[in-house]
């Protein structure tokens, strides 16, 4: 199980707000960087809210691909499927904590060749109707050091990236990540 009932249901609540779950509009250029360079053809955007990436990726010009999208909250959308660029953009931080190992494992399952995970890492500006922040992950990923956050442990060497410097990526990478406003994490199946 991914998500609780209980959880699920205020997260069905929250996507009323045409505010909420927009973040994948500004990562939009960065996936499609990122497409390119791994010579992707599917896009499996897992948490895609109101499918934002998709139609973002659309408008900037980048059309040919098969887009899978996956939110619990929008039953519609099916299982999770897998695809060559697994996106999870700002939403990791949204899992419950007793379910974060079981959404990684997902996550893991779904990555033919590359995925791209972003973390806000801060407090949400959005609450839940039980008054908590939507934010519910972030003090639960350990820290390695101040420039480093690691999702899950993993065997094979550790590469920083971000945003700007998403262009030198080198291949294998592991779920290292760099720690800035946001968590930019690159990630392929072992």
């Amino acid at each position: 199980m991914t998500i609780s009932p209980e959880y699920l249901a205020q997260q069905k609540e929250l996507h009323k707000n045409p505010n909420y779950g927009v973040a994948s509009l500004q990562y939009a250029p960065l996936v499609i960087q990122l497409f390119d360079q791994t010579g992707a053809k599917s896009v499996s955007d897992y948490g895609a809210g109101k499918c934002n990436l998709q139609k973002k990726m659309h408008e900037l010009g980048t059309t040919e691909f098969e887009y899978y999208p996956h939110d619990p909250a929008f039953s519609e959308y099916g299982e999770p499927k897998q695809a060559d660029l697994v996106c999870c953009i700002d939403v990791l931080e949204h899992v419950e904590p007793e379910h974060l190992n079981a959404v990684l494992d997902d996550l893991k399952r779904i990555i033919r060749k590359v995925g791209l995970f972003t973390i806000h890492t801060g407090p949400a500006v959005k609450t839940l109707s039980d008054g908590r922040n939507a934010h519910s992950v972030p003090a639960t990923i350990p820290l390695q050091d101040s420039n480093c956050s690691v999702i899950a442990a993993d065997s094979g060497a550790q590469y920083k990236i971000s945003d700007d410097n998403v262009a030198k990526l080198s291949y294998p990478l592991t779920q290292a990540c760099t720690l800035r406003a946001a968590v930019h994490c690159a990630v392929v199946p072992s």
